[in-house]
């Protein structure tokens, strides 16, 4: 190409550059619908004092203002937009629990729902899950582990408004060691588990990083591995450490290429310290936490996920005779130690994120969290603001969610009474609105109109 024909070309595009500037500058400014929420309290920054009588102005699924008082459609030159009457309420963000599996939920036949229900069937039970725990005031999840493409299949009706349900971040299936917490196969004959193998069981850090760019080439958000045992994987392995280091660094090293995050299952202190010395960016449940695995999560900044409900559920189940004699045990080990091993990190500084591993419990059930957390030692305003303003940094979604600034998604919720004072408000949710559309009015549910 010659100078002058590459002189004009380079002049043509920033002429046009100067168009769009001036275009930009001169675009109207949004004429959608508007809808006002009127607050008697707002916690529009979780952290922070609350505020009292203030209005949200919402435009087009977000904030576009916070304004002090009772804003009318008059003082903002939009004669017919809709206002939400909350000022008997308090009103703070929708909340986040960044650990969930939405296909199914715990039960007494759950061992053998591996081998009878369908991809369709886990896809169907986290349509009406995801509904639940929207109901529950989440208006955002972080599902850490379902089988094939079904939560991801999920998380892209809801984004399309097919479905209702929070927005969901899913990792697909969680890596795993042969016979770890994750290996489908436990508990099985050799024809069933040969028939379950998947590819997200993986051994050595060769196989280990392909098992990572298997979920990543499905559409996972992030990374989730499994460092130690688990409560309810059918083997009797218990809860220590077992996958080597070299395939730990492997996996996050990967994920981390690739731009995933990673959240790492661990009970084990062995378990959690080498998740956190290869740079896990959380750790889920916590269970045995040791001075070093504080000092590690300082130096490196790592979340923890406690799961305190899922503590509590698995440790109710066992005393029923709910569980497998392979979890028995298990459960009524890890289950009450949890409470201590989150006391420490608390008085630690760990810093905390929000997650009740529900599917364990029953989903819907989420804000029963919070009392734990508090029970143990979080201060009320810590404990949500582990629910919003940590969980959106843990999902790198801090510039979308988390708190009720302006451009910020018009996730929404309103309970009665503050629950600053009590967190069991959270409970008892009574208005919820999701990226600006409501589902949840005087504690009733809106019918879902889906997007044509």
């Amino acid at each position: 190409m010659s100078r002058v024909r590459l002189a004009a070309l380079l002049a043509g595009a920033t002429m046009l550059t100067g168009v769009a500037a001036v275009a930009q500058e001169a675009a109207p400014a949004p004429t959608g619908p508007v809808t006002l929420v009127h607050a008697g309290s707002l916690l529009d920054r979780p952290g922070t004092a609350p505020r009292g009588n203030a209005t949200l102005v919402i435009r087009d699924g977000k904030v576009a203002e916070v304004r002090d008082g009772f804003v009318q459609p008059a003082d903002i030159g939009a004669a017919d937009a809709r206002v939400v009457d909350l000022k008997s309420a308090f009103v703070l963000p929708g909340l986040i629990d960044v650990h969930v599996h939405l296909a199914g939920q715990l039960g007494p036949n759950d061992q053998l729902r591996d081998v009878v229900d369908d991809r369709e069937d886990l896809a169907l039970n986290g349509a009406y899950y995801a509904e639940k725990t929207l109901q529950a005031g989440f208006t955002t999840v972080r599902d850490l582990g379902a089988g094939g493409r079904s939560i991801l299949s999920l998380r892209e009706a809801i984004e399309a408004g097919r479905l209702p349900g929070p927005t969901v971040l899913a990792v697909g299936h969680m890596v795993s060691i042969s016979a770890g917490h994750g290996d489908r196969a436990n508990g099985w004959n050799h024809e069933v588990a040969e028939a379950l193998a998947t590819s997200d069981v993986c051994n050595g850090p060769d196989d280990c990083r392909r098992a990572v760019r298997e979920q990543v080439r499905l559409g996972a958000d992030a990374i989730k591995l499994a460092t130690t045992g688990g409560v309810l994987s059918q083997i009797a392995a218990g809860t220590g450490q077992q996958m080597f280091d070299d395939e730990i660094k492997a996996i996050v090293e990967t994920a981390h290429l690739l731009g995933k995050k990673v959240s790492s299952h661990a009970h084990a202190a062995g378990g959690v310290n080498a998740a956190l010395r290869a740079g896990v960016d959380s750790v889920e449940h916590g269970s045995y936490l040791d001075e070093e695995s504080i000092k590690l999560f300082r130096q490196t900044g790592a979340y923890l996920v406690p799961t305190l409900l899922a503590g509590q559920t698995v440790v109710d189940m066992a005393n029923k005779g709910g569980l497998t004699p392979a979890t028995r045990r298990k459960a009524l080990t890890v289950g009450p130690v949890m409470m201590q091993s989150f006391q420490k990190a608390v008085k630690g500084g760990v810093r905390i994120a929000f997650g009740t591993d529900n599917g364990v419990g029953p989903h819907g059930t989420n804000a029963r969290e919070f009392k734990l957390m508090v029970d143990a030692g979080l201060p009320p305003a810590e404990a949500i603001k582990a629910a919003t303003v940590n969980a959106a940094d843990l999902l790198d979604r801090k510039d979308r969610i988390g708190t009720l600034e302006p451009g910020r998604d018009a996730d929404i919720i309103a309970v009665a009474k503050s629950p600053l004072d009590d967190v069991t408000e959270l409970e008892r949710v009574r208005f919820v609105m999701r990226r600006g559309v409501v589902h949840k009015l005087n504690g009733e549910r809106v019918v879902f109109q889906p997007v044509p």
